[in-house]
């Protein structure tokens, strides 16, 4: 039973995420690149429940370990203390901001690929990359009916793994898809159609790019079922590699 939730990497997705988990009553263990010491206001907001402590501190503490970090720094997370842990990697690929990566940007592998490479002695599932933290947050908080799902895939497998506790998935209300494994590799990118603009709903028209961004803020949202999932991954075709911000819904 999954019972304390280690993250490398506590920002907008990470600490949403981290919420979650305190209010399912779970510990959490925070880390960042910049030092324990600059997450005491987020552990003083998530309670008791939480820590701050180094990278390699979050991988050997964690049951479960997510990283969710700028893909541009996946070869620093600690594979050594991460050997033999369920890695859940939310981490996508912007090259305006993680730079170029000629592995991704040629196709040879996706990134996933790239970080399970990098992370040879552990088992890398990809999932709650494809939902903004404001989504993914309402969500979990208020669990909809259906449940939100989300993709579930590993690197180079047909079956959709789950981390080794449903104790994981409760945290934050949502689904591991059994039937959304990737069939293709741009499934798994940061382009539509599985990723964020379904979990939002309709997005009014004729709209200006401000009135955009305060809808995208105030948007509450809406379940996205397994079999709704299943469709969109299904319809995946792999397009350019990596994603690009002005394809957000909040861009305009």
């Amino acid at each position: 039973m999954t019972k304390t939730i280690g993250f490398i990497g506590s920002g907008m997705i990470g600490s949403s995420l981290a919420r979650l988990a305190v209010a399912a009553g779970l510990d959490v263990v925070m880390s960042n690149s910049r030092g324990p010491e600059t997450l005491a206001d987020l552990v003083a907001q998530l309670g008791d429940r939480a820590h701050a402590v180094t990278t390699e501190e979050a991988a050997k503490a964690g049951d479960v370990v997510v990283a969710t970090v700028p893909m541009s720094a996946y070869d620093k997370l600690p594979a050594d203390a991460l050997a033999g842990k369920t890695v859940i990697d939310t981490m996508n690929y912007y090259p305006e901001r993680d730079g170029r990566i000629a592995e991704l940007d040629s196709a040879e592998v996706t990134s996933s690929e790239l970080l399970q490479r990098h992370l040879a002695n552990s088992r890398v599932v990809k999932t709650l990359h494809n939902m903004d933290h404001r989504r993914l947050f309402r969500a979990g908080l208020v669990p909809p009916a259906p449940r939100t799902a989300a993709p579930c895939p590993s690197p180079g497998t047909t079956r959709p793994p789950r981390p080794r506790s449903s104790g994981f998935w409760t945290s934050w209300a949502t689904t591991p898809s059994t039937s959304a494994h990737l069939p293709t590799p741009g499934a798994a990118s940061p382009a539509p159609p599985v990723y964020v603009w379904p979990y939002l709903g309709d997005r009014p028209e004729g709209i200006t790019k401000e009135e955009a961004q305060r809808w995208f803020q105030e948007a509450p949202g809406e379940p996205v079922p397994a079999d709704g999932v299943k469709e969109l991954v299904d319809q995946a075709v792999r397009g350019p590699v990596g994603g690009s911000f002005a394809a957000l819904p909040f861009w305009g």
